[in-house]
């Protein structure tokens, strides 16, 4: 008859063998980071730290503030949706060219021909380099190519969401029931045709939900695109918070936490009448 174990716990070996390995990786990497978090109660943070927080008890609220403040907003929506918009004008022929679900060769011969392969991993290596860049760092490519303002902020989404676009939707559309898009394609219909009245119907929640997640993932991204001169609302949080003015950066934190908010209840609203 086999003895029980005299520890409560029969796993602890295991447990404690991966909280050591855990241990062993992440303190050489905070060492190299030169994590320091005591130097958050050196006094003088303390009392900085202080005084810019209190300031936040009572946000700016001045018309001409307020007039501004709408200004800069509305200016951070038109980045982020005009760089989704350029993103989806290469991200859609992108997602028809690597879809290997709406190649008529592949249906015709069961593998696809050599220069529709070679077209297509080209393809899909350029998605790969467009979204391995973050966007902040095509931010600060297009800054110093074009100067300061919302262009660079509006280039820098277009290209890093088209890469990201184009992988998800070929991923998302390959992943849906693909009879409605092989039968049209069988029977002779074009590649987009089969894409418009066979592919789609089947993923259109989820490609929209996507879809709008991008685009309050964009939002957040061109609020931290403005610290590198992109424009926006993220560029007047970096002149408020460079003058430790608590106040105005406590009024853009409120309306950008109500943006995001607007758009995740915009996208839920979307997603429950598409399904």
């Amino acid at each position: 008859m086999a003895t029980l174990s005299s520890h409560p716990d029969p796993a602890w070996r295991g447990r404690v063998t991966a909280t050591v390995v855990c241990l062993l990786i992440l303190w050489p990497a905070l060492v190299i980071t030169e994590f320091k978090p005591w130097i958050l109660f050196d006094w003088q943070s303390i009392s900085a730290t202080g005084r810019f927080l209190a300031d936040f008890l009572v946000p700016a609220h001045s018309s001409e503030f307020l007039a501004m403040l709408l200004e800069q907003t509305w200016l951070t929506v038109a980045i982020a949706t005009s760089g989704l918009a350029l993103a989806l004008l290469g991200a859609i022929p992108a997602t028809l060219i690597v879809n290997e679900q709406l190649s008529i060769s592949r249906l015709g011969t069961g593998r696809m021909r050599p220069l529709a392969m070679l077209v297509r991993q080209s393809v899909r290596w350029t998605l790969v380099l467009l979204r391995s860049v973050p966007e902040l760092v095509w931010a600060l490519l297009f800054v110093r190519i074009i100067g300061l303002g919302p262009t660079a902020g509006v280039l820098a989404i277009a290209l890093t969401y088209c890469g990201m676009l184009g992988k998800v939707y070929a991923e998302i559309l390959e992943s849906s029931d693909s009879h409605a898009s092989d039968t049209l394609l069988v029977n002779g219909s074009g590649r987009l045709a089969a894409l418009m009245y066979g592919a789609l119907p089947e993923a259109a929640s989820e490609l929209m939900s996507y879809t709008f997640y991008r685009w309050e993932c964009a939002v957040r991204g061109s609020v931290v695109m403005g610290f590198v001169g992109a424009g926006g609302l993220g560029q007047r949080m970096d002149e408020s918070m460079k003058m430790l003015a608590g106040a105005q950066v406590s009024s853009m934190l409120l309306v950008f936490v109500l943006l995001v908010a607007l758009a995740d209840q915009f996208s839920k609203v979307l997603r429950r009448r598409l399904g």
